[in-house]
C-alpha cells in the first residue's frame, strides 16, 4: 500500500527538517510526502530542497492558509491512503506508516496515539492524548481522533471531498464528522503513539484558540448532525481532554 502524507507549511525553518526526517526513517518503503509550502519567507522551501529523495515532492505557492494548502495536497496525492504531517510535528518510531498500512487492510480509516511534546530536542512530554473508541453516539459525546493520526483510504478522501475553508480551526474536525457520521466508513485504532506534536499548533495556542476551536466544532456538529444551538459535546469535547493532561514530566522512548 503506498501512503501519501500532506505536509502544508509556512515559515517553519526552525522544524521542518524535524518532520521530513521523521518521515524519511519510516521501514514502510512505498510512501510519498508533498510538501505544501505558502511561499514562505524564511528558508523552509530551501531546507526542503536539500532532501533530495524522490519520495519528497515540494511545491511552493501561495496559499489562504493550512486548510487550503491540504486541499491543493488532495489534488496532488498519489498514494492508497493518505494522511497529514504537520510541519512542526514528527512521526514518534520508524513503524508508523507500516502500522497505518497493515491497519488500513481491513478498516478504511486508522487513527492513533499522540504525544505532545515541548520540542523535537529534549521531547518533554506536556500532554498524551490516547485513541479511544468511537462511542455509540460519535461525535455528540465530546469523541473525536487525533486528526494528525488520521489516515484515510483513497476512497475515503475523494467521497469526504475538499476541507471546509470557512472554518479558521475546525475544517479538520469537520472533515472526521464527514468521515465517520455522515458517509460511515469503519476505523481502526492504531495501539501506538504515532506523532510527536509540537505544543501550540493553531487550535491549542491558548485559551481563545481553544475557544475559537470549540466553537467552530459547534458549528461543524450542528450542520452535519443537527445539533441545536448548544449541545452536550461543548462541554463533553473540552472536559473529555483534562486527562490528557496528567502526564510524567519525561518519557520513555519505548511509550
Amino acid at each position: 500500500m503506498r501512503v501519501s502524507v500532506l505536509t502544508p507549511c509556512y515559515n517553519a525553518a526552525q522544524t521542518i527538517a524535524f518532520t521530513i526526517e521523521s518521515f524519511l526513517a519510516q521501514q514502510h518503503d512505498d510512501k510519498e510526502m508533498i510538501i505544501l509550502d505558502g511561499r514562505s519567507t524564511d528558508d523552509t522551501s530551501r531546507i526542503a530542497e536539500t532532501y533530495t529523495s524522490a519520495n519528497v515532492r515540494l511545491f511552493s505557492a501561495p496559499d489562504k492558509g493550512m486548510y487550503d494548502a491540504l486541499n491543493k495536497g488532495l489534488t496532488l496525492y498519489t498514494g492508497d491512503a493518505v494522511g497529514v504531517l504537520n510541519a512542526d510535528d514528527c512521526y514518534h518510531d520508524d513503524a508508523v506508516l507500516t502500522r497505518i498500512a497493515d491497519g488500513l487492510v481491513p478498516a478504511q480509516i486508522v487513527h492513533g496515539h499522540l504525544d505532545f511534546v515541548r520540542d523535537h530536542l529534549d521531547k518533554q512530554i506536556v500532554r498524551r492524548w490516547r485513541a479511544e473508541p468511537r462511542p455509540s453516539n460519535g461525535f455528540r459525546s465530546g469523541w473525536m481522533p487525533a486528526h494528525p493520526t488520521f489516515y484515510v483510504r483513497r476512497h475515503v478522501a475523494d467521497k469526504v471531498g475538499p476541507f471546509d475553508l470557512s472554518l479558521i480551526t475546525a475544517a479538520d474536525y469537520d472533515w472526521m464528522i464527514r468521515a465517520l457520521e455522515l458517509h460511515g466508513f469503519s476505523s481502526a485504532i492504531v495501539d501506538h503513539v504515532m506523532v510527536d506534536m509540537a505544543q501550540g499548533g493553531r487550535s491549542t495556542a491558548g485559551p481563545g484558540a481553544h475557544l475559537r476551536h470549540n466553537l467552530e466544532a459547534l458549528r461543524a456538529r450542528q450542520k452535519w448532525l443537527g445539533s441545536g444551538p448548544v449541545d452536550y459535546a461543548l462541554l463533553a469535547k473540552p472536559l473529555r481532554k483534562l486527562k490528557q493532561f496528567l502526564v510524567p514530566a519525561h518519557r520513555s522512548r519505548s511509550a
